[in-house]
């Protein structure tokens, strides 16, 4: 069906950046521009929490955590949507995860039940 690949996590210190990838491909995916694209992440024993999201209209909507530092942009010609994440804190650190619906969500960009398809995470740790 559609596969999502995430890329671009690891270790850095506090103040620091990284650039998160999420490629998406797949039998049935067709082109990147239609679907909603979700970023969440998730720590040990907490639910998946939603971080940001483009939908097929190049909106954009963050959560309250990460305004101003973080950055959801798309590449349609890649199939591959990013995560740019600047001045990053240690209460960043998680597993980060790149969510994708066909068409638009409403006002369900932020539930994790929303999206259809899901990548196998990348770890960030933001060191003190």
């Amino acid at each position: 069906q559609v596969q999502l690949v995430e890329s671009g996590g690891g270790l850095v210190q506090a103040g620091g950046s990284l650039r998160l990838s999420c490629a998406a491909s797949g039998r049935t995916f067709r082109t990147f521009s239609i679907y909603t694209m979700g970023w969440f992440r998730q720590i040990p024993g907490k639910d998946r929490e939603f971080v940001a999201a483009i939908n097929p209209s190049s909106t954009m909507d963050y959560a309250d955590s990460v305004k101003g530092r973080f950055t959801i942009s798309g590449d349609n010609a890649k199939n591959t949507v990013y995560l740019q994440m600047n001045s990053l804190k240690p209460e960043d650190t998680a597993v980060y995860y790149c969510a994708a619906k066909l068409g638009y969500l409403g006002r369900q960009f932020g539930v994790a039940a929303s999206y259809a398809y899901w990548g196998q995470g990348t770890q960030v740790t933001v060191s003190s």
